[in-house]
């Protein structure tokens, strides 16, 4: 018998999960406190034909002719998008890079008001990291608002097997921004599964969203809110990161499932 399609996706998102963890012991051992982020991915022309083309996705997608219109209002040829080898894919890169940097100066701006706020103190200096994980997580998911009827789309370019090294990189270094913009320092052996809960809440929820009418995506934070509770318990109960990261896909795909979702 065939397997269905719900275990087919679950065990390719556990392939997705090893990927990740093996990126972090890899690549990322910590977040570095002193040395400056590694420049970016797109030179000046990119940048350019990307930033106009970016304009366009909520109307054309994250399509060759959102690129081709961007082309034309940044002043080159149609022909100039040959400097993007990977196509959509970069417009799709281009989005969540930005959108990761642009996590810096919102949190200062949402942590800093909390400290201001009048009748609380010092309320945002002692709000909880767990708190501001999910607080920073929100805001993540919230830029993506513009573009959300076009997502779906974008993450099944991003699920082409040229293109998942680099979409999994790119959502390793987001779980790491947030811990590190959370105020969380800590090297230890839950480095790991705090970045995996993360990274594994973040997906689900972002997929939820593509399907929630509520105002103001109420629903996607209460998703949010819930699978951040229910993994972080979850993992420290079972105390193994296979078994964790087992439960949480399991989980994920029955969540959605429930919601109508066809997976």
């Amino acid at each position: 018998m065939a397997p269905s399609r719900a275990f087919t996706r679950l065990a390719a998102h556990r392939r997705v999960l090893g990927v990740v963890g093996r990126q972090y012991q890899l690549q990322r051992p910590y977040y570095s406190y002193d040395h400056p982020p590694p420049p970016g991915p797109f030179n000046q022309t990119e940048h350019a034909i990307l930033s106009a083309a970016y304009t366009h996705v909520p109307e054309h997608g994250f399509t060759q002719h959102a690129l081709s219109l961007g082309a034309r209002d940044a002043g080159y040829l149609d022909i100039s998008t040959a400097v993007l080898p990977d196509g959509p894919f970069s417009l799709i890169q281009y989005h969540l890079i930005t959108k990761r940097q642009a996590l810096a100066p919102k949190s200062r701006a949402i942590f800093n008001a909390l400290d201001a706020a009048p009748g609380d103190g010092a309320k945002g200096q002692t709000m909880k990291i767990d708190d501001r994980v999910e607080r920073l997580a929100w805001e993540r998911l919230l830029s993506n608002a513009d573009v959300i009827h076009r997502w779906q789309q974008a993450l099944a370019v991003m699920a082409q097997p040229s293109h998942v090294p680099a979409s999994l990189r790119e959502l390793a270094l987001l779980a790491d921004e947030i811990y590190h913009l959370s105020g969380d320092g800590a090297v230890d052996p839950s480095w790991y599964t705090k970045r995996g809960t993360v990274s594994t809440a973040y997906v689900g929820a972002e997929l939820f969203m593509t399907n929630d009418r509520s105002p103001g995506f109420a629903q996607t934070r209460e998703f949010l809110q819930r699978r951040l509770e229910e993994s972080s318990k979850v993992g420290n109960a079972l105390g193994g990161v296979a078994q964790w990261m087992e439960f949480t896909a399991v989980a994920g795909v029955n969540i959605l499932r429930s919601k109508g979702m066809r997976i």
